[in-house]
């Protein structure tokens, strides 16, 4: 397990306790993280697991797929470090990260 820290707009921080090879949005649904909505259970489709990552996150989880980069063009608010839950497999490397969740979802 990993410990991963999901910030909310408000400031409010809820550190998880993340399963190694489980993709991201799956951990933060099945701890009851505020904000991942994942409306498509993470077929790449909807966009509501979208997230924010830090420098160095994004390093860690990598680029997004074109798939995921056609689909960050439609989220609201997107950033350089957007990034879609449901694409990043948490890896041990991972631990400690910090993951900011966008005020809007679609």
């Amino acid at each position: 397990m990993v410990r991963i820290t999901f910030v909310q707009p408000d400031g409010a921080r809820q550190e998880i306790e993340a399963e190694v090879g489980e993709s991201l949005m799956a951990n933060a649904k099945a701890r009851g993280v505020d904000g991942i909505i994942a409306e498509c259970g993470g077929s790449l489709v909807c966009g509501t697991c979208h997230v924010y990552l830090d420098d160095t996150g994004f390093a860690l989880a990598g680029p997004p797929q074109n798939f995921e980069i056609d689909l960050l063009d439609n989220v609201r608010e997107p950033r350089l470090t957007s990034r879609l839950s449901c694409q990043i497999l948490v890896s041990t490397e991972m631990d400690g990260m910090i993951i900011n969740v966008p005020a809007s979802r679609h």
